[in-house]
């Protein structure tokens, strides 16, 4: 919590609700680990610790600077979702999918997501928009609704303005300004 509040990407209100914990718990723990910082990359060999330690303190030391230079990494990195999508392979034998995805910054969901096409009738309906609106281009949604319910077509003005801006039409008349 002490880092997602450092970093400041939220408020200490919103890790507070998150987290269940008073938001002047976290700032204090904020102020610590700013105060102690310091103390976290400094060389292991130069402390006064048994065997055992300084070794557990160097590798903390360098866990914590590679992580750090990944995170300026990922800030850096330039590429697309689509193209890190497309690096993550599924059959590897060393990394999980969940590891790549991680690594990549992409979601695990992402890559399984198959986009779904509009519908016959959508399709149809929007021919029959299409058609409508080269001989009345002045029609907005309200308008072409009431005619293709004219032509017995069941549908309601949400439809017809999603389908019209899907086509990425809209009604010609001089607008105000």
């Amino acid at each position: 919590m002490a880092v997602e509040a450092i970093r400041g990407e939220r408020t200490l209100g919103q890790l507070a609700s998150q987290f269940h914990v008073h938001p002047v718990q976290i700032g204090q723990w904020r102020k610590t680990a700013l105060e102690q910082l310091a103390d976290i990359f400094v060389d292991g060999r130069k402390r006064k610790h048994a065997g055992g330690e300084v070794e557990k303190d160097a590798l903390y030391e360098e866990i914590g600077r590679l992580k750090w230079s990944w995170t300026g990494l990922k800030k850096k990195w330039v590429c697309s979702i689509e193209q890190a999508r497309l690096l993550v392979e599924s059959d590897h034998a060393e990394i999980s999918v969940r590891r790549q995805c991680d690594l990549l910054g992409v979601n695990r969901s992402g890559l399984y997501y198959q986009p779904v096409g509009e519908s016959e009738e959508n399709l149809m309906l929007m021919r029959l928009i299409d058609e409508e609106y080269t001989r009345h281009p002045f029609y907005g949604s309200r308008r072409m609704t009431v005619w293709l319910c004219d032509q017995g077509h069941e549908v309601n003005r949400k439809r017809v303005s999603r389908l019209m801006e899907v086509m990425g039409i809209e009604a010609l008349y001089p607008k105000p300004g």
